[in-house]
Order: C-alpha cells, then structure tokens, then sequence
C-alpha cells in the first residue's frame, strides 16, 4: 500500500473522528475512491487501527477532564464503572445478536460469510449516515424543547447507560451510523447535557476499541496465505495498520483542538445536515459505479 494512500485515509480518520459523521464511513469512501477493498482484513484492520490512533489522542486529550468527573472519589469511579460496564454488556450483547441474525440469514447464500462482508456496501452506509443524521437533528430540537432544568441533568442512571449500550450496539455492524453521533445523541435525549455525553460516549469508544482490534488482528492473521514468522514478519503484515494508527493519533490531536470549540458552539444540528447531504452524496457516488 503507497505511503500517500495511508496518510490520506489516517487525515481523514483523524480529523473525523470526533464529529458525529461516522470516521468509518468516510475512510471506506476513500478507500473506494483510490481502488481498495474495505471488506479485505488488511484494510479493516487498518481501519480499526486507524481508530485506534484517534482513541489515543482522545484519552490525551480528555485526561484531566475524565479524571475530575471519573476519578474525584472512590463512590464516583464506582459508580462510573459500573454505568460504563452496563452500556458495554448491551452493546456487546446487541452487537453479537446482529452479527448473528445478519450472517445466518442476510448472508446466509455466502459460503463461511462473515460480517465485515456488508462494511463496504455503499447502499448501507448511505442509508446508515441518513439515520443517524435525522437522530442527531432530532436529538438537537427535542433537547431545546425539554422542561427547564433538565438539559443540564448531568447525572446518568443505570437505565439510561443500558440504553446508550443499546444505541451503540446498533450501531456496530452498520458503517455510516456513527458511534459517537447515535451515543451523544441518545444522552441528550435522556436529558444529559452535551460535554457529560459527549465524554461518556467516548469513555464507551475507549473500553470498546481493544476487543474489535484483537478480532480484526486475529481476522488477519487467518486470513494471511503465509505463515508469519518471526518479527520480520509480524512487522511486514502490521506495517502499514501500525503507520496509520501513528498518523492518525497525530492529526486527531490536531483536529480535537478545532473540533471541541466547535462542539461546544451550540451547532450539534448541523452535525446532522451534513450527514445527511454525505448519505446523498455516498448514494450519488454508487449510483456512478463506484
């Protein structure tokens, strides 16, 4: 893979990453756009890795923040814990019990089908930016009209962090329907407000990260024709995943910088408006053969 082609898809990553307008969707369009398969366990890993990069900039960036609202007092981590480790159950659930029904009955003509076989389906990743698009519009105005008082409710109970677990495993077989965007909106439709769902929402990316790279390594490893020996061979099939995660950590500290201030402007709707005008144009872009 040329080194331009990695360092375009890891600034594409980096600096949509933390806009809700789903990173995923955007790289595999790239991807298209220069000839590469998506659905190849090269380039998915690559993809989850380019994620990767971006999770480390976000726990760099969001440090001190998660520290004072996770780590003020013993009872607070607890607790936090034990919200994050229910949203992860109902996502993993969710997420498994997906996976399941599409390859068993979706897929079910494909022989040994697999679900990162539908990751560069542009129908569904159109489809997908077109729902979370209306969701984040939907979540702006519903949040402006709540009773006064409780859009600024920071507090989360068990309930609400099982459903933004729900949320957020819809969103995890679907390219296009962007974790972050579908999670900070679910929060502010519970009433959180919007910085305390947006660090939930990403206290969730990082817990959940880790396991879907160990799939998608273990996913290349079966996949690879030779086997790999030794340290010359681990760096030779890793290289380029591992260059990517490098770049896009850097241009997703880059990008937070920008993207924060922005976030914290009061326009989450527009979030929205473009996911939509990028599903048209992902759906135009098909329609050309692409």
């Amino acid at each position: 893979m040329l080194l331009l082609k990695i360092l375009v898809l890891a600034a594409v990553q980096g600096a949509a990453e933390l806009l809700p307008v789903s990173s995923s969707a955007h790289v595999i369009v790239a991807e298209k756009l220069m000839g590469l398969d998506p659905t190849s366990p090269k380039m998915t890993l690559l993809l989850v890795m380019l994620h990767t990069g971006t999770m480390f900039a976000v726990i760099y960036y969001f440090w001190d923040s998660w520290k004072a609202g996770f780590f003020a007092s013993r009872k607070i981590f607890l607790d936090s814990l034990k919200l994050i480790a229910a949203a992860t159950f109902f996502t993993g659930a969710v997420g498994l019990l997906l996976k399941e029904v599409i390859e068993k009955f979706f897929l079910r003509a494909v022989p040994h089908a697999q679900i990162e076989m539908i990751f560069g389906n542009m129908d569904i990743i159109a489809a997908a930016l077109a729902a979370v698009g209306i969701m984040i519009i939907y979540s702006h105005f519903k949040g402006r009209h709540l009773p006064a008082g409780v859009e600024n409710k920071d507090a989360l109970d068990l309930k609400g962090s099982s459903f933004i677990g729900v949320v957020q495993g819809l969103c995890l077989p679907f390219r296009g329907f962007s974790r972050s965007g579908a999670t900070i909106s679910a929060g502010m439709l519970l009433g959180m407000a919007k910085m305390r769902a947006e660090e939930f929402s990403f206290a969730l990316a990082v817990v959940l990260t880790p396991p879907v790279i160990a799939r998608e390594v273990w996913r290349m490893l079966k996949a690879h024709n030779t086997p790999l020996s030794g340290i010359t061979g681990m760096v030779g099939a890793f290289y380029p995943s591992l260059l990517g995660m490098a770049m896009s950590f850097i241009a997703g500290i880059l990008a937070l910088r920008w993207l924060s201030r922005w976030l914290s402007g009061g326009r989450w709707h527009l979030f929205g408006i473009y996911c939509l005008c990028a599903s048209a144009a992902v759906f135009a872009l098909h329609l050309k053969g692409f």
